[in-house]
């Protein structure tokens, strides 16, 4: 038996034969494994979500925002606004490359808030002034809700038209990318006022996913194919206050994952092949404040295991988020996490060793071409913006690419 003690040194002066062959075998197969991994990793970053993503939304600028407060009092018109809106978003598209992201959103600047806007052009859906705003860590928002009023359907829809804006925008070289609310947040937020659906519960489900399995489709058609639904409703499971609230409500959190599993499922059941359609988790973000804590587990072997999505953009810039064990629920190797390591709640940069040990320590669970890096959130779920300068909020999107080139190559 060889002496598996003996090393490749001591068994070349046993032979008098030179160890530079048997060096160059070995430093070969490294190399190639390298250059393997490198163009597996080129070509999982051709499709969406990117080694380097982001959520979406953006600091409204001071354009943005004067000129809202212009058209909330009338001292301009709707063209006007859209005009501003427009250069605008040039502006940020025009950013968003200059940092390197390859997904280019348009910051949702022509929104006041991430879901509500995109509800409420719904058929069968009305916005209304709410009693009361939604409270979050010692701050609640301005009282806005949204109410279901009759058949819930989607056929004409103003995000189209923004879309067409943002994608010509963007170009040929990049990816425009369109967020919309997941359909489980209609359900989670909205008032039910239509009596058909407050006696068939099951038929509101029906109806909805069928609205959005229309809606994926009026994206498609006119161009989109990296779609995002955010939803809050999955952390809010993952949270024993925010459980106790549904259970106040009426509803079984438990039995409350299943019907978002198929309302979810059904929703993106017709989407295109070539369409990449990605969720993210949002612990709650309003002026850099939160809803729910708690860790992925009560809901991810539904949610990493049995949901139909291309990707998931997940909350991991703090310890409310939990540890990356539930990633263990993972099992599809075309199912990408994008890992919110970076938070877009405060403008100070993280410590980038530590960042990249945490992508390594996620590493052991999913393979790492199979991880991607992005904030944690957007920078303004609501138009009021979290707190970080826009500087701040370019320096961290800068930061992300250029550890995802350090950890994934460029």
């Amino acid at each position: 038996m060889p002496n598996p003690a003996v090393s490749l040194t001591d068994k070349a002066r046993e032979t008098g034969k030179s160890l530079f062959p048997l060096k160059a075998v070995f430093w070969g197969k490294v190399f190639l494994y390298i250059k393997i991994t490198r163009i597996e990793a080129k070509k999982m970053n051709q499709v969406a979500p990117f080694y380097a993503d982001h959520v979406g939304s953006i600091l409204r600028t001071k354009a943005i925002k004067e000129a809202r407060e212009k058209f909330q009092s009338g001292e301009i018109t709707t063209q006007e606004l859209r005009e501003i809106e427009n250069e605008e978003i040039k502006y940020i598209v025009e950013k968003q490359k200059e940092v390197g992201l390859k997904a280019i959103t348009d910051g949702e600047f022509r929104r006041a808030w991430w879901h509500f806007d995109f509800l409420e052009n719904l058929d069968g859906v009305e916005g209304y002034d709410a009693a009361g705003g939604i409270q979050f860590s010692k701050v609640q928002t301005k009282s806005h809700s949204v109410k279901i009023t009759g058949p819930i359907d989607f056929t004409t829809h103003p995000f189209i038209e923004d879309f067409i804006f943002l994608k010509e925008a963007v170009g040929e070289n990049h990816v425009a990318k369109q967020t919309i609310p997941s359909p489980a947040m209609l359900h989670y937020r909205g008032d039910m006022e239509y009596q058909p659906y407050i006696d068939d519960a099951d038929k509101f489900v029906a109806d909805l996913a069928a609205a959005y399995q229309k809606a994926i489709q009026a994206f498609y058609d006119a161009g989109c194919r990296y779609l995002q639904l955010d939803d809050t409703s999955w952390s809010y499971l993952c949270s024993d206050e925010q459980r106790e609230v549904v259970r106040e409500r009426g509803f079984d959190p438990d039995t409350l994952q299943e019907t978002y599993k198929t309302l979810i499922n059904e929703s993106i059941k017709y989407k295109p092949a070539d369409m990449v359609i990605t969720m993210h988790i949002c612990r709650g973000n309003f002026r850099s404040t939160w809803i729910a804590e708690g860790g992925y587990g009560p809901v991810a072997e539904t949610l990493f295991g049995k949901l139909n999505i291309d990707g998931f953009f997940l909350e991991y810039d703090n310890e409310r988020s939990g540890d990356f064990s539930p990633l263990k629920y993972v099992a599809r190797p075309d199912l990408k996490i994008v890992l919110g390591l970076i938070t877009s709640k405060t403008g100070d940069l993280e410590d980038e060793t530590a960042i990249k040990a945490r992508i390594k320590e996620a590493s052991e669970i999913v393979p790492l071409n199979q991880l991607c890096l992005s904030p944690q959130c957007g920078f303004a779920s609501t138009e009021e913006g979290n707190i970080l300068s826009e500087e701040e909020q370019w320096n961290k999107l800068r930061y992300v690419v250029k550890i995802a080139e350090d950890v994934w190559g460029k």
